[in-house]
């Protein structure tokens, strides 16, 4: 096969066949990526009334707030459009590109580890999207509260690139951020981070979450902060009663003979 990996005889790849899988991985990516572009190229005018149905409402909403988005100049119209398409196309192709992280990592997992972790890689999808849904849907709250510290009489004119910046890192880094338990889940199937680790480190944990959320989120305010610290805060304890009961189930299928010193004869 064209694509298959190349290895040593002892199942090891080389840091150049890692390197050139790694390149094939991002290109299959970028033309994923890429083919989704031109379906946000087609719909953009849906696109664009959707992203920017939050910022009406509030307009609406608030009819004596001056505030309007504006094309800073005469490329404006056509580089928002080229970047709204490419964001359709990272979230069109969402299934692919992901599939291609996890992919780039199991190789160095053994064939039953890679037989556990195929169980994980149908969440990844549908958590991304619930991330990027999550976002969208407390949108028009969070411009509420941004838009509400404008003093009374001043206006509030953006941009349109930089209120679809705002918008688009949002959505994808709310998106990004609910993958986490699917990756602590993983590691616990294969071994590598008990359940009891992660219920023992809660408090670092959580305090983590809350400093990636600070970081993470596109404003400085902390009621963005806490849209998204507070989910995966609950995805994190979600992800540790999944990992016992993954860690239950592998103690039940455990052979007795496994746990026999090596002092005493086994039942085998």
């Amino acid at each position: 096969m064209a694509f298959r990996r190349a290895r040593t005889p002892e199942g090891r790849m080389t840091l150049g066949d890692h390197l050139r899988e790694l390149r094939r991985r991002f290109l299959v990516s970028a033309v994923t990526v890429l083919v989704g572009g031109v379906l946000g190229w087609i719909f953009y005018p849906q696109v664009y009334a959707k992203l920017s149905a939050p910022f009406n409402d509030y307009k609406l909403a608030n009819p004596h707030s001056v505030i309007s988005l504006n094309f800073g100049n005469a490329t404006a119209a056509f580089s928002q459009q080229v970047s709204l398409s490419i964001f359709v196309g990272v979230i069109v192709s969402s299934p692919v590109w992901l599939y291609q992280v996890w992919a780039f990592i199991v190789p160095g997992l053994t064939k039953k580890e890679r037989n556990i972790s195929l169980m994980f890689i149908g969440a990844i999808f549908p958590l991304f999207l619930a991330g990027c849904a999550l976002a969208y849907y407390v949108l028009p709250a969070v411009l509420a509260v941004l838009y509400g510290f404008t003093p009374a009489g001043a206006s509030n004119i953006q941009q349109v690139s930089e209120y679809f910046s705002f918008v688009t890192r949002f959505i994808l880094v709310f998106g990004a951020a609910f993958l986490l338990p699917v990756f602590l889940v993983a590691l616990n199937a294969i071994g590598i981070l008990p359940a009891s680790a992660m219920l023992k480190a809660w408090r670092p944990a959580i305090f983590g979450i809350f400093v990636l959320s600070a970081i993470a989120t596109p404003t400085p305010d902390a009621f963005t902060m806490f849209l998204m610290a507070i989910p995966l805060t609950v995805l994190y304890f979600l992800a540790i009663a999944v990992s016992k009961l993954i860690e239950r189930r592998k103690r039940k299928s455990r052979p007795d003979w496994v746990d026999v010193s090596d002092d005493e004869a086994s039942a085998l």
